[in-house]
C-alpha cells in the first residue's frame, strides 16, 4: 500500500511540473520573457540602450536614469517582447509597471522562467501585464440576462 501511494504521489507530482514547464513554453511562444540582469538597462530608444550598457562612467547612468530614458530592471521581472531587431541584438518590450514600451539587449532577456528575488516566477496575470478586465471570461447563464464574472 505504501509503494502504491509513493508511486501515484510521484506520478502527480511529475506531471504538475510538466503541466507548469509546458504554461511557461506557452508563455515563451505568445512572446513573453523574463529578465535576467539587475540595472538600469531598459531605455525609450535604441541608441540610449547602446549608450547605457556601454558606459564608462557613474555620471552617464544618472544622467539617463534622471531624465527618465532608462528604466531598472529586476531580474525575474516579466515582459512582453512586441518587436525585435535581429541586426542589433534588441528587443522591443512591454512592462507592468511601465505605460511606454521599451528597448533592451535580447541577451537580457529569457524564454525560460526566472525567479523573482521572493522565489516567485511571474506571470502576465500576476505581474499586472495582463489587465484582469482581460482575463476575466464572461459567461451568460441561461436562466439570467446579466453577466457571470
Amino acid at each position: 500500500m505504501k509503494l502504491l501511494i509513493s508511486f501515484m504521489t510521484a506520478v502527480s507530482l511529475g506531471l504538475s511540473c510538466m503541466a507548469l514547464a509546458d504554461n511557461y513554453g506557452d508563455l515563451a511562444a505568445q512572446g513573453y520573457r523574463w529578465v535576467t540582469v539587475n540595472g538600469p538597462y531598459a531605455c525609450t530608444t535604441e541608441q540610449d540602450v547602446h549608450r547605457i550598457a556601454g558606459h564608462t562612467n557613474d555620471v552617464t547612468e544618472l544622467h539617463m536614469v534622471e531624465n527618465i530614458r532608462c528604466y531598472y530592471l529586476i531580474p525575474g521581472t516579466i515582459a512582453q517582447v512586441i518587436k525585435k531587431d535581429p541586426d542589433n541584438g534588441m528587443s522591443e518590450m512591454r512592462l507592468a509597471s511601465v505605460t511606454r514600451s521599451l528597448w533592451t539587449y535580447t541577451r537580457f532577456l529569457s524564454k525560460h522562467p526566472v525567479p523573482d528575488t521572493y522565489g516567485i516566477t511571474e506571470t502576465p496575470e500576476n505581474s499586472g501585464l495582463l489587465r484582469k478586465a482581460d482575463a476575466a471570461v464572461i459567461s451568460y447563464s441561461s436562466d439570467s440576462s446579466t453577466p457571470e464574472f
